[in-house]
């Protein structure tokens, strides 16, 4: 349902983002090592640093998932009413 408030009461997929994180963590690690052995040291350390950032992403997303479901709702949490809209 769609309100036009969205970015206030906007949810994130978490469980998602989770799992496509998983797998960005797995390219750049491979990325990483297979660059490393071709010897294009550059793009090594780009994927390093690509593998870093997904790393802190992993970290952040797991923190918020055990923050429970204020953070990640679950099925019996009903979506956030409409904002009542006041008119002048």
């Amino acid at each position: 349902m769609r309100t036009g408030s969205e970015p206030t009461t906007a949810r994130s997929a978490l469980r998602m983002r989770l799992w496509l994180t998983v797998w960005g963590l797995l390219w750049a690690a491979f990325g990483t090592v297979a660059f490393a052995l071709v010897g294009r040291p550059g793009w090594a350390a780009a994927c390093g640093v690509l593998w870093l950032v997904v790393a802190v992403d992993l970290t952040m997303i797991v923190r918020h998932l055990r923050q429970g479901p204020h953070y990640q709702p679950g099925r019996d949490i009903p979506p956030y009413p409409p904002p009542e809209h006041r008119h002048p």
